[in-house]
C-alpha cells in the first residue's frame, strides 16, 4: 500500500483546465494574443463556488508557458503570459490556502514543444509523441532530464502547491519517476503525486513508479457504458477490478475530465446522477470536472479543436444557489458529496454487488464503520429492489421499507441509503 500525505484522505477535486475556462486563445494568431494578461485571477472567484460544493482541492491543468493547448510546453519556470504571471500564481495558492483548499499543477514532463531548449538540446526532434509532430518525447534515460523535472517540481513546490498530476505518466518508464520522487519528498515529504494512466497493470505502475495514485479509467469507463449501454454488468466488473486494486493504493476516481465527453453528454443529463452516485459512494479520491456540477454537455471529437467543447470559457463569476435553484444534476453534487464528507470511510471502503440487472443496480460499499447502499434505476418503469440492510434515505428518492428490506424508486430514479451502522 502507497504511504500518501496525511492531507489526501481528506481530498475531494475540482479539476479545471486553465485556458479553456478563462477563455484564454488555446490556438493564438499573433503576438498580441500572447501579450500577458491576468486570466489566471479568474478562478478565485470560483473558489467558493467549490468549497460550497464541499470540495476542497483545485486540479489545474497545464499553466507553463507554451505553444497552444498548455501540453506542448516551452518554459516550465514561466507561466504562460495568456494566463499571466508568478504574482497570478502566488495570489491564487493564497486564496486556495485561506479557503482549506489544496492546489496540484499538472506536470507535462513525458515531451514538450520542438520550441523548448531540451527539444534541440537533447536532439530529439525525431522522436514525436503519439504522433503529433509538435510534441518531442524527452530522453528519460538522461540524468539531465531527471534533474530538470526534479528542479521543475521543487520550484513550484517552493511557491506553495501541493502536489503534481503527471501527466502522460502511462508513456514514461516507472525508473524514470523513482529517479526524480524520492528526491522531490526529500524537501517535500507533504506533496502528492497523481498519475495519468490510461490502461495497463495499475497497482504494478504505482508500486514501480513510486507514484502516490493513478487514474481510474477502468471504472470511468465501467460508469458511463453501463450507463449509456444499459448494461450494469459492465459496471459491476469495473467494480470487481477496482476493490482488488484497493490493496495497494487508492485509485483517483472521476466520471468527467478535460480529455473526455461531458458526462451529461455521454449518459444523458437525467442519468449524470446515477453516475455521480456510484463515484461518491465507491473507494477512491475522486475529483469533479469543473462544469459537470452545472449540467455542462460537450463532445469530444477526433480533430483539430476536437476538445475544444470540453474545455469551454467559465462566465466570471459562478451562478448563484438561488439560479441553480432545484436543478437536478446540482443538487445531486451538493447531496452526494454531502454523503462523502460525512461518511470519510468510504474512500478505502469494499463494494459488494447486492443486485445487478441491466437497467437496475444495488451496491453496499462498507467497513467495519458502517455501510452505505447505493440503488440505481436506468429503466423507464418504477422497480423494486433488495434494499440489504438499509435503514434510511440519504440522497435522492426512493420509498424504502426496511421491514421487507426492500427499495422501491421511480423510473430513472437513484437513491443513497444508509443503514444503521452506517
Amino acid at each position: 500500500m502507497s504511504i500518501e500525505p496525511a492531507w489526501v484522505p481528506d481530498a475531494m477535486w475540482w479539476h479545471v483546465y486553465p485556458l479553456g475556462f478563462t477563455g484564454a486563445p488555446v490556438r493564438p494568431a499573433s503576438e498580441s494574443e500572447r501579450a500577458l494578461t491576468h486570466r489566471l485571477r479568474h478562478l478565485e472567484a470560483w473558489l467558493d463556488h467549490v468549497v460550497g460544493l464541499g470540495l476542497n482541492g483545485l486540479l489545474l491543468g497545464p499553466i507553463f508557458a507554451s505553444d497552444t493547448h498548455g501540453y506542448d510546453t516551452v518554459d516550465y519556470f514561466r507561466i504562460d503570459p495568456r494566463l499571466g504571471d508568478d504574482a497570478d500564481l502566488d495570489r491564487l495558492v493564497a486564496a486556495c490556502h485561506a479557503r482549506g483548499v489544496r492546489l496540484v499543477l499538472d506536470g507535462v514532463f513525458n515531451h514538450v514543444s520542438r520550441a523548448h531548449p531540451a527539444a534541440h538540446d537533447l536532439s530529439q526532434q525525431g522522436e514525436v509523441f503519439e504522433g503529433h509532430e509538435s510534441l518531442v518525447v524527452l530522453d528519460h534515460s538522461s540524468p539531465a532530464i531527471a534533474d530538470l523535472v526534479t528542479e521543475v517540481m521543487l520550484h513550484w513546490l517552493d511557491r506553495g502547491i501541493d502536489g503534481w498530476r503527471l501527466d502522460a505518466a502511462y508513456a514514461l518508464p516507472p525508473a524514470f519517476w523513482q529517479r526524480v520522487l524520492p528526491r522531490v519528498r526529500e524537501q517535500y515529504p507533504d506533496a502528492w503525486f497523481l498519475g495519468e494512466v490510461i490502461h495497463g497493470d495499475y497497482p504494478a505502475i504505482v508500486a514501480a513508479s513510486g507514484m502516490d495514485t493513478v487514474t481510474q479509467y477502468e471504472l470511468w469507463q465501467g460508469i458511463w457504458h453501463g450507463i449509456s449501454d444499459h448494461n450494469f454488468f459492465e459496471t459491476v466488473h469495473a467494480l470487481q477490478r477496482h476493490d482488488e486494486m484497493l490493496a495497494s493504493f487508492v485509485p483517483a476516481t472521476f466520471v468527467g475530465n478535460h480529455d473526455v465527453t461531458r458526462i451529461a453528454s455521454a449518459v444523458g443529463h437525467d442519468l449524470v446522477p446515477h453516475a455521480l452516485a456510484v463515484l461518491l459512494t465507491v473507494a477512491g479520491t475522486p475529483s469533479i470536472y469543473a462544469g459537470d456540477e452545472l449540467g455542462m454537455t460537450g463532445v469530444k471529437e477526433e480533430r483539430l479543436g476536437g476538445d475544444d467543447a470540453v474545455r469551454p470559457m467559465f462566465p466570471a463569476e459562478p451562478p448563484s444557489p438561488e439560479a441553480l435553484g432545484d436543478d437536478p444534476v446540482w443538487r445531486a453534487h451538493r447531496e452526494l458529496v454531502g454523503v462523502r464528507r460525512r461518511h470519510p470511510w468510504l474512500r478505502t471502503a469494499r463494494t459488494d454487488v447486492v443486485h445487478v440487472a441491466n437497467g437496475s443496480l444495488v451496491l453496499r460499499t462498507g467497513t467495519g464503520d458502517g455501510a452505505i447502499v447505493t440503488v440505481l434505476n436506468i429503466d423507464g418503469e418504477r422497480v423494486t429492489l433488495p434494499a440489504a440492510d438499509a435503514t434510511a434515505v440519504l440522497a435522492g428518492a426512493a420509498d424504502l421499507d426496511d421491514g421487507e428490506r426492500a427499495v422501491t424508486l421511480p423510473a430513472h430514479g437513484w437513491a443513497v441509503l444508509g443503514t444503521g451502522a452506517g
